[in-house]
């Protein structure tokens, strides 16, 4: 019972109905319950309950007793009902023979004419005056103007500004799931620079190796497929866990854009924070390359911040679409497989496969790292009479090292970003339907 309104306290509401909710409860728990409403009750919020448990009625600050027929006969204290019901005592043990005065009578007549007894005699009661027709207040004439300053709901911008802080809450609470987040990404580029401590696959050598662009290509293969899947598995469950209380929020005016901005700010400062320390890790396990079309420090940082963004939206719009948190999960492998194998690094990508190619993360955040390192300028030429090398590796127009191609892998990047987050929107909006 406690667990079941722990869940509801995750949305923070200001309203409960409660029915029953100290059913099947031995009495210790029984108290121990309605203590634990009262205090929900002093926090500010309202509770009210359905209940025919009445050991610890007291704790209520108001009780309606409804007769059969849905009729109201008494709405006020717990202690005055007993002196209204004409109780020899206003001892609470005497509470529950309240019950048997509403349901006196031989037959069904007679006990709605018992009902009907007390309501009225309620109706005309002083209780009735103050604790009912006092509080209510006459409706507005329907000729009066309407009030332009009134506004129900709460707008875009501050149910953003409120998501926000929750979700901020919500994630700074799984420190484990941060911290793993956070330092898998330099754990993988520390151990691949541990491995190739004796090379220098980044910055290019004199004289050239053949070697040196295949190896450049593979590392920076794993920088990409590292960012992918950290932006990947930090977010697919983030929406689909929360069904429920989507569910319920919508109902009362919740808005999509502000929910899923809400998500995609917090994500974004994190997807920041791991960028430095991915750069960092590069840049203390790697000799940085030299000064191609801006320092290597800023493009592997602007580089890392879109294949990660891009990447988080991905598995934002795939957390829209399942069901469950474990189809999440199981899906990943198939997401995470196409980048691999189409990145255009393990293999070579003609026709239909390099069109594929294209609604992939992975082929536009390896070019873009290509370009920065200018992966063709390690490319040594051929020599007269020996062998091509064109075998072994050779240069690539999609590695050209311009603005222009830089520019275009990284708002293809972009475009990613934009489209799995619109995608995301219409199958959060399609479950308004559903």
């Amino acid at each position: 019972k406690r667990v079941s309104i722990g869940v509801e306290l995750l949305a923070d509401p200001k309203l409960f109905f409660l029915d029953e909710p100290t059913s099947g409860l031995d009495p210790g728990l029984d108290k121990e319950m309605m203590r634990l409403l009262r205090e929900l009750a002093d926090q500010g919020r309202t509770v009210v309950l359905v209940t025919h448990a009445t050991a610890n009625i007291e704790v209520c600050d108001r009780i309606a007793f409804m007769g059969r027929g849905g009729k109201l006969c008494y709405f006020g204290p717990p202690k005055e009902a007993l002196r209204f019901f004409e109780m020899p005592s206003e001892d609470l043990k005497y509470f529950s023979d309240i019950y048997i005065k509403l349901d006196q009578g031989g037959n069904g007549k007679d006990v709605a004419s018992t009902v009907d007894y007390w309501s009225q005699k309620y109706e005309r009661s002083p209780e009735c005056q103050k604790y009912v027709k006092s509080q209510l207040k006459s409706g507005k004439d329907s000729t009066s103007k309407a009030d332009d300053s009134i506004h129900t709901g709460i707008s875009p911008l501050k149910q953003l500004l409120l998501l926000s802080q929750r979700y901020l809450q919500l994630v700074m609470r799984d420190r484990t799931s941060i911290i793993f987040s956070l330092v898998s990404g330099p754990i993988a580029i520390a151990l691949t620079a541990w491995i190739l401590r004796d090379e220098t696959p980044l910055k290019k050598l004199n004289p050239l190796e053949i070697t040196q662009g295949p190896l450049a290509l593979k590392v920076l293969f794993i920088f990409s497929c590292i960012g992918i899947w950290v932006g990947l598995s930090s977010s697919v469950r983030e929406i689909v866990k929360e069904a429920a209380i989507y569910a319920r929020e919508r109902l009362i005016n919740l808005g999509l854009f502000p929910y899923l901005g809400s998500k995609v700010a917090i994500r974004s400062g994190l997807v920041l924070l791991q960028t430095l320390l991915i750069v960092a890790a590069v840049l203390i396990g790697f000799k940085s390359p030299e000064y191609n079309l801006l320092p290597w420090f800023l493009g592997l940082g602007i580089t890392t911040f879109l294949t990660l963004l891009a990447s988080v939206s991905l598995s934002l719009m795939v957390s829209a679409l399942v069901k469950t948190e474990n189809e999440a999960n199981s899906i990943l492998p198939l997401i995470m497989i196409p980048q691999i194998i189409l990145s255009g690094v393990l293999f070579e990508m003609t026709g239909l496969a390099a069109k594929l190619g294209w609604l992939t993360i992975s082929r536009w955040s390896i070019g873009a790292y290509g370009i920065l390192v200018n992966v063709n300028a390690m490319v040594p030429e051929n020599t007269p009479g020996l062998p091509s090398l064109a075998d072994i590796f050779e240069k690539s127009d999609v590695y050209n090292a311009t603005w222009k191609n830089l520019g275009l892998n990284w708002g293809i990047l972009g475009v990613h970003t934009l489209v799995y987050l619109i995608v995301a929107l219409l199958l959060q909006k399609r479950k308004d339907i559903v």
